[in-house]
């Protein structure tokens, strides 16, 4: 329901109809309470949905793996750079699976430089240099 309605128990009318014949004003402590009555309603109903919406993600948050599972990698690629042979809307957004192992780690070293450039600031050039690494194809170079 909208706030006007859980507060005042009506929907609310256009400033042009806003005195009906027959309607009665409730004025003083009843409307006070009525009022603060609606307020801790609507209050709870939020702390409700605040602590469902909480549990549901911190569901998907620690997540845990064991050795020897399978899992996902999540890929964001950057832009401008092709990544896993596709781009756009139609590029993955998970690859694998892949097993969990002892060490989650491995070396990345560089095998050969493939472009030099020179960008020219205003007042001072810098060096771009494609670096190709040794688990990556010649289009995944930085």
């Amino acid at each position: 329901m909208a706030t006007y309605e859980a507060l005042y128990g009506r929907k609310c009318k256009s400033p042009l109809y806003w005195d009906e014949v027959g309607e009665c004003r409730l004025l003083g402590p009843e409307l006070i309470q009525i009022a603060a009555d609606k307020i801790s309603m609507i209050r709870a109903h939020l702390l409700a949905a605040q602590s469902r919406q909480q549990s549901y993600a911190n569901s998907h948050r620690e997540v845990t793996f064991n050795i020897g599972e399978y899992a996902f990698l999540r890929v964001s690629p950057m832009k401008g750079v092709f990544r896993f042979g596709r781009k756009g809307k139609l590029s993955p957004r998970f690859i694998g699976p892949f097993e969990v192992k002892e060490n989650l780690t491995y070396k990345e070293y560089p095998v050969e430089i493939t472009d030099r450039r020179e960008k020219a600031l205003r007042t001072k050039t810098i060096s771009l240099v494609s670096v190709l690494w040794n688990n990556h194809g010649v289009e995944e170079s930085t």
